[in-house]
């Protein structure tokens, strides 16, 4: 979770639905009597802190939240219109992690919260889920389902349609299916073949979203093939 305090509501509506896009949590303030409710009910993964702000200003806070034990070692980005030597150094000074003048690019700042979680062993990746006409699966909790029913796939064929499914739309060749999930040097083509079949099968009625692209490979979606 990160908290934005930010008293500019077009501001923080952006770079909330930006993080949002990346796969974090965030959750947007607009003074700091809510900010640190919520710091008391839940300890965020990162603060993103405007200097001015109604009700206390975020130099303030930063030195609150740096002496509180909890807090001390949070990860901390001063997000402000200030962009003056002085006003970094400060920030920095008192603790800041990072410092980001506005305005500022949505890209950048991503790569600036992407960089602090990782330095700072929190970053959190993105759950990666497919979902495709009745297929659902979600590779980090190894769930296969087809129209809402449970699928049991052998290693192989699991395997494979997870290159598949990584590459939607797209046809991926038999020589790199069979590199991917065989090894760089098994050229056995027909066992591939027999894999694909069987998790076609296995798949019922979404098993049709396999496709053969003849001479080339297969592909998963899409309407080339037969």
């Amino acid at each position: 979770m990160i908290y934005l305090v930010e008293d500019d509501d077009n501001i923080r509506k952006l770079v909330s639905y930006a993080l949002s896009k990346e796969g974090y949590e965030t959750a947007g303030f607009s003074r700091p009597s809510e900010f640190w409710h919520a710091v008391s009910e839940k300890t965020p993964e990162l603060v993103m802190l405007d200097i001015m702000l109604p009700e206390e200003d975020g130099l303030s806070i930063l030195t609150k939240l740096r002496a509180d034990h909890a807090t001390k070692d949070l990860p901390i980005i001063m997000v402000t219109a200030k962009e003056s030597e002085y006003d970094k150094v400060t920030g920095l000074d008192m603790g800041a992690d990072d410092y980001i003048a506005k305005p500022f690019g949505m890209t950048e700042l991503i790569s600036r919260v992407k960089a602090l979680l990782r330095r700072a062993g929190r970053e959190k990746k993105k759950e990666t889920t497919y979902y495709i006409d009745g297929l659902y699966v979600n590779p980090e909790k190894h769930i296969i389902q087809v129209d809402g029913e449970d699928v049991a796939l052998s290693y192989k064929e699991y395997s494979l349609l997870l290159v598949l499914l990584a590459a939607e739309g797209n046809v991926v060749s038999r020589n790199e299916l069979l590199n991917r999930v065989w090894g760089e040097f098994y050229d056995e083509s027909r066992t591939l073949d027999v894999h694909i079949r069987r998790l076609r099968t296995k798949l019922g009625t979404a098993g049709i979203l396999i496709k053969t692209v003849k001479n080339i490979g297969y592909k998963i979606g899409g309407n080339v093939g037969e």
